[in-house]
């Protein structure tokens, strides 16, 4: 005889299933499209579900963007928060921590615009939960990565809360204005050749102006 549990282990898997699905949804159309304005109703189509779940899983669209947040973010604090605490030269953890950060950005190009955006349009408490969640953990993290550099005689003491601007703002922008390569330089997409080159140079010219000059 089957146990109950399995088909309430069944159901539970579907649920998740399907709620994983309109999450990577909306991610793959965010960035097919490169935009942020995605209806439910596309979404729902491409996740092969039917839109009512999108209520059911995260109440509102709003719900599902901020679910979306959460899936992508979520693993890029906990990957810097190792990373900082990894025994190496702060001049090489800053380099790793850049080139990752384009790398995200090269997966899931609409993610600082998102973030942004639901921060600005959602309520305060909202906004405050995700600066406090996904945004003073890379301040924590900078604060920390510049002053150990700086001490070790890597770095100069720059201050940390620019500096997020700065590196967060050089390895995002080509992603968040690819319509800048496609109109101006006939680029339509940024494939993994680009993406390289662009991380040596992003670095190069972040690293050059946080180092110690010889």
């Amino acid at each position: 005889m089957k146990s109950s549990a399995q088909p309430a282990e069944s159901a539970a898997e579907d649920r998740a299933s399907s709620r994983d699905a309109l999450l990577a949804a909306a991610s793959d159309l965010m960035r097919a499209r490169d935009t942020l304005v995605v209806p439910i109703s596309d979404i729902a189509a491409k996740a092969g579900v039917n839109s009512a779940l999108v209520k059911y899983y995260f109440g509102n669209k709003s719900g599902l963007m901020r679910a979306l947040l959460e899936r992508d973010l979520s693993v890029a604090i906990t990957q810097l928060s190792e990373l900082v605490e990894m025994d190496m030269r702060p001049t090489t953890k800053m380099r790793y921590h850049l080139s990752g950060l384009i790398k995200m950005y090269f997966k899931h190009p609409y993610l600082q615009r998102l973030l942004t955006a639901t921060m600005r349009d959602e309520t305060e408490e909202v906004a405050s939960f995700l600066a406090q969640a996904y945004i003073k953990p890379i301040h924590v993290a900078y604060e920390r990565m510049i002053r150990e550099g700086v001490e070790a005689g890597e770095f100069q003491p720059i201050d940390h809360k620019f500096f997020y601007f700065c590196a967060i703002g050089a390895c995002d922008q080509i992603f968040s204005s690819r319509y800048v390569l496609k109109y101006i330089h006939g680029v339509d997409e940024i494939d993994d050749d680009l993406r390289r080159l662009y991380i040596d140079q992003a670095i190069a010219l972040i690293m050059g102006g946080l180092q110690i000059r010889a």
